[in-house]
């Protein structure tokens, strides 16, 4: 079965571009099923209101606790049993393990925001966990939701070509480490040369050669 992945937004037609890029175009359809579901949809307000005003004043506005509820229930019947995750940047922060953790899961939902972010009882009552993609803001959880997607998509089978994950960032093939330094043609331009290891041939140099880079680069 493929991994199915629901995303709540304002702004549905964002994820368009994604859809039509590899690696998520590979295996859409097959290993991976996206959904997507805008709240004006099934919102309870009128003329489609999605968010509202802070309680004790403040610039933006806020995600209503009854519109993702709403946009919950329509969908599932009420809070899933599998994880619900909101993108903010006051949850935990990605990293490749997190990826590889949620990747294995059959179903997850992601909740998205904009301005302001969301009522905390949406966090505290109708998600599973917080997800933030780094200690910045941006406005929207669009973006971070299309980041995670990716990040997901390109860790299921036939998503990459074969080999392509084992020696990269991150990789067990890298102790968990920095990727080598990669060149291609030209071997050399403006007088900047490839190292020569990479030009003798000798697999056993340059693996050596890589592993010391990989290294080199993975140190804090």
């Amino acid at each position: 079965m493929p991994v199915q992945i629901d995303v709540f937004t304002l702004v549905p037609h964002a994820f368009g571009w994604l859809t039509e890029q590899r690696p998520l175009a590979t295996v859409l359809g097959s290993e991976l099923d996206l959904r997507l579901f805008g709240y004006r949809d099934t919102t309870p307000l009128r003329a489609g209101q999605i968010d509202d005003e802070p309680y004790g004043g403040g610039a933006g506005m806020v995600l209503r606790v009854d519109v993702v509820a709403a946009a919950l229930d329509t969908t599932y019947g009420g809070v899933p049993d599998h994880r619900v995750i909101a993108l903010t940047p006051q949850g935990r922060q990605l990293d490749q393990a997190t990826v590889e953790d949620l990747a294995s899961e059959e179903r997850l939902t992601l909740l998205s925001a904009r301005f302001e972010g969301f009522d905390e009882r949406i966090l505290t009552h109708l998600c599973s966990d917080a997800i933030s993609i780094g200690p910045y803001v941006l406005s929207g959880g669009e973006l971070p939701a299309m980041v995670l997607i990716d990040a997901i998509a390109r860790l299921q089978p036939g998503a990459l070509a074969k080999g392509s994950a084992e020696h990269e960032t991150f990789s067990s093939g890298l102790e968990g480490g920095n990727e080598y330094p990669q060149f291609t043609r030209p071997p050399e331009f403006r007088g900047w040369g490839v190292p020569e290891v990479l030009l003798s041939g000798d697999h056993g140099r340059i693996d050596e050669w890589r592993r010391e880079q990989s290294r080199a680069r993975s140190v804090p």
